[in-house]
């Protein structure tokens, strides 16, 4: 015999109170709804519907805060990275330009005669 599942109702109240714990970041919708065990699509429409931040076709994106921090925590290392090569990229630069002028004094081409084999 098949078991049906028990249709639950919240009230109207009880969506609002949930939709601004998640608009306050004191639960995440995954969280609200493995412990209401409800779909996240159901909590999803809850925030639609009850939101005081969002308006009408509106498009909600609904993140950890921890997400948010890693993401900026890659942005600063990303920028620093971009830094260093420029550095590195200048040095090459400099010795590039530093072997071309002592080629020219000396008289014959340092980089061609020095490279590795």
């Amino acid at each position: 015999m098949k078991e049906e599942k028990m249709r639950r109702h919240f009230s109207e109240a009880f969506k609002k109170e949930k939709v601004k714990m998640i608009e306050e970041k004191k639960v995440s919708v995954i969280e609200l709804s493995r412990i209401y065990e409800v779909s996240r699509a159901a909590v999803y429409k809850w925030v639609r519907k009850h939101s005081t931040k969002i308006s009408v076709g509106e498009r909600i994106v609904v993140e950890k805060e921890s997400e948010a921090v890693k993401t900026l925590s890659l942005l600063k290392k990303v920028a620093e990275l971009e830094r260093m090569l420029g550095q590195k990229q200048l040095q090459i630069d400099y010795l590039e330009k530093a072997l071309e002028l002592g080629s020219d004094e000396i008289g014959f081409d340092i980089k061609k005669k020095f490279a590795s084999r």
